[in-house]
């Protein structure tokens, strides 16, 4: 009779019912495994075999056969040990086979029968909660899954607490959900002095996720505005905060099964590979822009990374997810996220300072702003220079307004949008709308469709920076609290379409 236990392989965010069937046959003593295993895999009999023997039993003298079905699809992984080492239980009677057989199982074995957390558990109670299934991980991963309220999670320390469990003699209680965690690093806009044009902005593209380009020379706060941006965001709903623990599941990122609210601020350095921020590598791995879904990715530096790192941005801005595509894997992730990116003028960074700019003036700017391409910085909804802070600025008190005061107005904005799009799937902010729904949306003034219209024509717009004006005027209208977008709206979203280019001072619509 075949005994079966069930696990998950991870695809992306997806966990695959993956089903561990196992047989006791005679013939000559041997511990096979099938169904294309990986090393880390292949290896779990071993880990078995040492741990069934810590609890003081020893393996049948018969052929014991491990099946992983779908016996096509690649295994991975160390979570394979327990619903390996449970169907071998089950055929040996240990537990009940029908008990086994109804469980989703996942954990790596220590030598003495020990648990050991894996990476995962958070879509494998998902998996676990759609087929019916109860669940079975390591004690540190109860607290991740069970924020899956429609399973039944048991959270035993060691592979003899499941036996027991499932024979009576010591049941666990259900695991608890872990605590929602709070992030106290949280910096005040207050202490930005000056830049109120790019105070501004930033209240803008949080209210719109509208991505975000600043200029400006060394010191001018660029790093210090991006610093406050997650201070001013809306915390995450309860499906943003689950689909983003899913990913940060898979990453092993979540601390104590605790699930935040507070959007993901991921800060990757310009040296980062391609694989770090789009996703790859061993096992097709979720990268920064995953990592960054329904939060911010914030790329200082940002011509310092390179150039085909950068490109890969192209795509994943626009349809909000990401397939990382190897030879024997094509994986989906998601990666909705607001991309702000900051830059000096040039590559010493005083451009326009004529008394510490370099020989080089102005072709160092045009060659280091030049490696970012035009089809990228057409993307960016909104473009911000930052002057130089004057050093009698920084003796001026407190901004009346801080990151409280800012915060409730993009959140209102955000409740507009919400309830705007609620019938829309896939939309959720004004940065989403396209076509004929951003039309309907941000429908301007007879005045303002003709200040639009002349702009386009007079700067050459293309149809992607005419949208990205509108985008941003219905943004910029919700924060005032208008149901039309006005001229003044139009006026000031074109203003964020501009920076200076050269030490000449010449303007460039991006």
């Amino acid at each position: 009779m075949i005994a079966r236990a069930y696990t998950v392989a991870f695809q992306g965010v997806d966990a695959r019912l993956i089903e561990v069937q196992c047989s006791l046959a005679p013939g000559i003593p041997a511990f096979n495994m099938v169904g294309l295993p990986d090393k880390a895999v292949s290896e779990s009999k071993e880990r078995v075999r040492a741990a069934i023997t810590a609890m003081g039993l020893a393996l049948p003298a018969k052929r014991i056969t491990i099946n992983l079905s779908p016996a096509d699809l690649q295994k991975e992984g160390s979570h394979f040990d327990l619903p390996i080492a449970m169907s071998l239980l089950a055929a040996m009677d240990i537990i009940p086979k029908d008990e086994a057989a109804q469980q989703v199982c996942l954990g790596e074995l220590s030598l003495d029968g020990t648990l050991v957390p894996v990476v995962g558990a958070l879509p494998a109670a998902i998996a676990a909660a759609e087929s019916e299934f109860g669940l079975i991980c390591p004690k540190n991963c109860g607290p991740e899954a069970a924020w899956v309220g429609a399973v039944r999670v048991i959270a035993p320390e060691s592979l003899l607490a499941v036996v027991n469990h499932f024979n009576g003699r010591n049941v666990i209680s259900a695991a608890e959900p872990g605590e929602v965690l709070s992030d106290n690093s949280v910096k005040d806009l207050r202490d930005v002095k000056g830049q109120e044009k790019a105070k501004r902005a930033l209240e803008i593209a949080a209210a719109g996720r509208h991505h975000f380009f600043m200029i400006g020379e060394p010191g001018a706060g660029k790093s210090m505005l991006a610093a406050r941006l997650p201070g001013i965001l809306p915390p995450l709903d309860p499906a943003e905060a689950l689909e983003t623990s899913m990913i940060h599941s898979l990453a092993g990122m979540l601390e104590e099964g605790g699930i935040s609210k507070t959007r993901p601020f991921r800060t990757p350095h310009h040296t980062a590979s391609m694989a770090a921020i789009v996703g790859g590598g061993r096992n097709a791995k979720p990268g920064e822009i995953s990592l960054a879904h329904n939060g911010v990715l914030f790329m200082d530096e940002f011509p310092e990374f390179a150039r085909p790192v950068l490109e890969t941005l192209r795509q994943p801005i626009e349809t909000g997810d990401v397939i990382v595509a190897r030879a024997n894997a094509h994986v989906r992730y998601p990666c909705r996220f607001m991309l702000l990116a900051a830059a000096n003028p040039c590559k010493c960074g005083f451009l326009t300072d004529p008394e510490r700019a370099c020989a080089r003036v102005p072709l160092c700017g045009d060659e280091y702003l030049g490696r970012i391409s035009g089809p990228l910085m057409d993307r960016f909804d909104i473009k911000v220079e930052l002057p130089p802070v004057e050093v009698s600025d920084l003796s001026l008190p407190p901004a009346d307004e801080g990151s409280a005061e800012v915060a409730l107005r993009v959140q209102h904005a955000r409740d507009l949008q919400k309830s705007r799009f609620a019938e829309h799937d896939g939309i959720f902010t004004n940065s989403d709308a396209e076509g004929g729904l951003l039309e309907a949306i941000a429908e301007p003034t007879t005045e303002g469709r003709k200040l639009l219209n002349d702009m386009a024509q007079h700067f050459r717009m293309s149809a992607r920076a005419y949208h990205r004006i509108l985008r941003v005027s219905r943004t910029i209208a919700d924060l005032d609290g208008d149901r039309i977008v006005q001229r003044h709206h139009i006026a000031e979203s074109v203003s964020y379409r501009f920076y200076r280019e050269s030490a000449t001072g010449r303007a460039k619509l991006g």
